[in-house]
């Protein structure tokens, strides 16, 4: 009972933060301006962290050959796609924003299909098709009008970029544990994210108090706590059914929008998100069922 009790707990404190993550980056990128040095701040603290709970567990050092993959990763699912999150949403709610980012699956079918040669099932192909049309609908629903919104497209890229950042972690640094492999590509990333240090501590000079508590915020609770949590759920439990769990963020996302920014949710983004959502459940349930197979 005690383990149960501290599953639903990981997976609770793994939405809820995760989830609070879109709303608490749009609020400080109205203060910070800089997508590099805003990540930058965010992964220093989180790195500090993972440091700290990496130095309690003490971890072991990843292999010499292994070293330039982790930063492949890091580049990926933390430089590139940290900074391309930061500046969509500039202009990109974060209700929207979570829903964008949680295609990710799709888009690690399709590079599981295009370099790793795993086979699409035609159920792959109608989720995929369903979710592009829902990403498409919430890329037009943010530009206010009908036309392509190119923030969103900045969101839809690091979005691709995670999924890369998943299909390496899977296919090339799987004798890693999940906390080995989460603190060295935190780790690298925000060693790539330095090229963003010229100017930050004249940016800390002129930000308000508030919206640098809101980046160490990310960088510590959905930055390292949140991946440790999430950690500990796909130990426990089969990550098809963490991942099931994990549809909870975009509408979790929208309703902390609205309580903290009173962001309203356009009704094509509404839509968009229903099909985007509804598409990765199917490509998710073919896996699950060839998984079965």
């Amino acid at each position: 009972m005690q383990n149960r009790g501290a599953l639903v707990a990981a997976l609770a404190c793994t939405i809820i933060l995760w989830a609070s993550a879109f709303t608490v980056i749009e609020s400080a990128m109205k203060h910070f301006g800089d997508a590099g040095q805003m990540a930058l701040l965010r992964f220093g603290t989180g790195s500090l962290a993972l440091g700290l709970y990496a130095a309690y567990k003490r971890i072991k050092l990843p292999k010499l050959r292994d070293v330039p993959l982790f930063f492949v990763a890091g580049l990926l699912g933390v430089s590139i796609y940290h900074v391309l999150l930061n500046y969509g949403q500039k202009t990109v709610d974060a209700g929207a924003a979570s829903l964008l980012i949680n295609s990710a699956p799709v888009f690690t079918a399709l590079l599981a299909y295009f370099f790793l040669k795993e086979k699409i099932t035609t159920r792959h192909w109608v989720g995929i098709i369903v979710s592009f049309v829902g990403i498409a609908l919430i890329v037009i629903g943010q530009s206010k009008g009908l036309r392509i919104s190119w923030q969103a497209l900045l969101i839809v890229t690091s979005a691709i970029c995670y999924a890369g950042y998943i299909t390496l972690q899977k296919k090339k640094l799987a004798g890693y544990s999940a906390l080995e492999f989460t603190c060295f590509a935190v780790w690298a990333g925000t060693l790539l994210l330095l090229v963003f240090s010229p100017g930050l501590f004249q940016t800390l000079a002129r930000v308000p108090m508030k919206p640098i508590a809101e980046v160490v915020y990310l960088g510590v609770f959905p930055g390292a706590l949140a991946y440790l949590t999430f950690a500990y759920a796909t130990k426990h439990m089969p990550a098809s059914r963490v991942m099931a769990f994990l549809y909870l963020v975009p509408p979790l996302a929208m309703l902390m929008a609205y309580s903290y920014r009173g962001e309203r949710p356009s009704l094509l983004s509404i839509v968009g998100g229903a099909l985007a959502i509804g598409g990765v459940i199917i490509v998710n349930w073919a896996r699950a069922t060839k998984g079965r197979s």
